[in-house]
């Protein structure tokens, strides 16, 4: 296929499509994830932690607290 007699937009989509294929054919089985490991996986093992809220949000009297303290 001569690339220099597409113009426009169809060059492109012929552009897009060899990229794609070019992509698809190069993916090895390395590439893709190994789901065995996934599936053996022991959640059982994990340990339990209690989540503590680090950031908490001001209050709506905080809030009118700094409104009133910046307009004095």
């Amino acid at each position: 296929m001569n690339f220099k007699t597409l113009r426009g937009s169809h060059f492109a989509d012929q552009t897009s499509l060899i990229h794609a294929s070019c992509s698809a054919s190069s993916e090895t089985l390395s590439d893709k994830p190994d789901m065995a490991e996934i599936e053996k996986f022991d959640k059982l093992k994990l340990k339990k932690t209690e989540t503590q809220e680090k950031n908490l949000l001001p209050s709506k009297e905080m809030i009118e607290q700094e409104k009133q303290a910046g307009e004095s």
